[in-house]
């Protein structure tokens, strides 16, 4: 929807970050100028509302469908009734992030690399965020002392090369604090890469700005990973906002969660990965939806996102398709969900199925020094 139609928020500081940041939608009441909303909607709504925040810019809310509930930018974004019911098996923590963290916004689960949370705000709280216990329910980055204590832990933890700045959302922060931390970070000798998860590029693509990518680029190596779940996000402020990153020397990645009704079938995942690459985005995971409280609604079946993959293999170009995984409940991490394409394996040969479903057989190697003619 172009900018100048979304009457309730159009503003000439459309394009201002802060001003979309500030003018946030947050209540039912400021909700339903965008919407078509029932009575009952804006019931359930108010209801979830008192367990979950809900904030979403107006740039975001000017990509949902006014009068379609069954709209996969609008399901993204706005409560449901669904959201307060909570199932046997869902967890406040269901990564077991806290038993992981060594000091307050560290999680160290792999040898050689951290999670550094260093807010608790996002610009937008997807409906289907894992870190809901947390994220939203205050807005605020830590404090200076957080980050010290955060900044020497992984000073004095010298296996630690790779860090990921996370939270809720870091580019949240104002340029001159993002610059701090990650200065700080890039200070210490035994850190090589910084990594740094956002969404904003999909829902506030106006916060890429000169100045951010300027900063960003003179403290290299930096990785983004990025979170796109449907191809209607991929606009031209979003594709933009992506290529600037890109232009700046930044490697892109983005990982996308695999949401009932909203792209769990194979065209809808095969029309986002070829928009993403056209986007110089490479697609690198997809996530079998976590086990956090609420989000019971959106989960798929493990099998469909088996049958995705398989689907996907062979019709678009390998580096397109990202690797289906589930972050296992309790802390296991990520495990790799593959189809199953080996059919048989000995000493002698495997036999291996293709995309197409046919059978061949590659010989296994045989030991040449056993095997000299005499």
């Amino acid at each position: 929807m172009d900018a100048s139609l979304y009457k309730p928020y159009s503003s000439p500081d459309w394009t201002d970050w802060k001003w979309q940041f500030r003018n946030r939608i947050t209540r039912v009441e400021e909700l339903e100028k965008v919407i078509t909303l029932s009575e009952a909607e804006k019931a359930d709504i108010s209801r979830c509302l008192k367990t979950f925040r809900m904030a979403i810019t107006p740039y975001y809310a000017s990509l949902m469908d006014p009068t379609d509930p069954a709209c996969p930018i609008r399901m993204q974004a706005v409560p449901t009734i669904n959201e307060t019911r909570v199932l046997p098996y869902e967890m406040e923590d269901p990564l077991n992030e806290e038993c992981s963290s060594p000091v307050p916004n560290i999680v160290h689960r792999y040898p050689d690399r951290v999670l550094f949370l260093v807010t608790r705000q996002c610009s937008m709280y997807c409906r289907h965020c894992t870190r809901r216990r947390v994220v939203g329910e205050e807005d605020g980055a830590i404090t200076i002392a957080e980050v010290d204590a955060a900044v020497d832990y992984i000073a004095r933890t010298s296996q630690i090369r790779d860090v990921l700045i996370s939270g809720g959302d870091p580019l949240t922060l104002p340029d001159a604090v993002l610059e701090r931390i990650i200065e700080r970070l890039r200070g210490i000798d035994h850190v090589e890469v910084i990594r740094i998860g956002t969404r904003v590029p999909v829902v506030m693509p106006m916060r890429i700005t000169p100045e951010l990518t300027a900063l960003l680029k003179k403290n290299h190596p930096i990785w983004i990973n990025t979170h796109f779940n449907h191809a209607r996000e991929l606009t031209p402020e979003s594709v933009k906002a992506c290529a600037d990153i890109v232009d700046a020397g930044i490697p892109l990645g983005n990982q996308s969660v695999l949401l009932r009704n909203i792209n769990d079938n194979t065209e809808t995942i095969k029309e986002l990965l070829l928009g993403l690459v056209k986007a110089r985005v490479r697609p690198y995971y997809l996530y079998q939806c976590d086990l956090s409280r609420g989000i019971g609604h959106f989960r798929t079946k493990v099998e469909t996102g088996i049958e995705i993959m398989q689907n996907l293999t062979g019709s678009i170009s390998g580096f397109a398709v990202p690797r289906f995984v589930i972050d296992a409940p309790g802390g296991g991490g990520k495990i790799p969900i593959n189809p199953e394409y080996i059919v048989s394996m000995d000493d002698k040969e495997v036999v291996m199925r293709n995309y197409k479903g046919d059978l061949y057989t590659y010989p296994q190697p045989i030991d040449l020094q056993k095997n000299v003619p005499t």
